[in-house]
């Protein structure tokens, strides 16, 4: 992953980096877990990725995103969009193993875009995050992961 601007030195960039790098780990299981033709194991990786991806995509929509969106319009509402899509195929296995003979392949499909939007946050959101986000709005970015939790928090009820 990218660490050539320093945005990984803010905790919010780095906790929503080290949440990708999981969701990466995460996804080359999937792709075992299909070359073995074990779809419980495709489902159960599936549902873990939800999971990390659920306070990931609230930390990034609730707050980083809303502070980007006037100067990057465009950009945010295709990844937006590419959450919505990813979200989608990912619950299809939220309570078991879906029937539909082509879960897998979406599944396979939404991951290399999972990938490629992972890649788009790291090198294009995340740096010009470092320049367009004010102090307050950095501070909502940690209030709403505080609120949320993450992979070293739990979220406050």
């Amino acid at each position: 992953m990218c660490e050539y601007c320093g945005c990984q030195s803010l905790a919010a960039i780095d906790e929503l980096t080290r949440e990708h790098e999981t969701v990466v780990n995460m996804i080359g299981e999937v792709h075992d877990a299909r070359r073995e033709g074990d779809l419980t194991r495709m489902a159960e990786r599936a549902r873990d990725i939800a999971a990390v991806l659920a306070p990931h995509t609230a930390v990034e929509e609730g707050a980083l995103f809303p502070a980007m969106a006037e100067e990057f319009p465009g950009q945010i509402a295709v990844l937006e969009a590419e959450h919505r899509r990813i979200e989608a195929v990912l619950e299809e296995a939220a309570e078991e193993v879906p029937a539909d003979p082509g879960w897998p392949d979406r599944l396979m499909e939404v991951l290399a875009l999972l990938r490629e939007h992972i890649l788009k946050e790291q090198d294009g959101v995340f740096p010009a995050a470092l320049a367009v986000l004010d102090t307050e709005q950095w501070e909502m970015v940690d209030a709403v992961r505080l609120r949320v939790g993450g992979l070293t928090q739990a979220p406050n009820r």
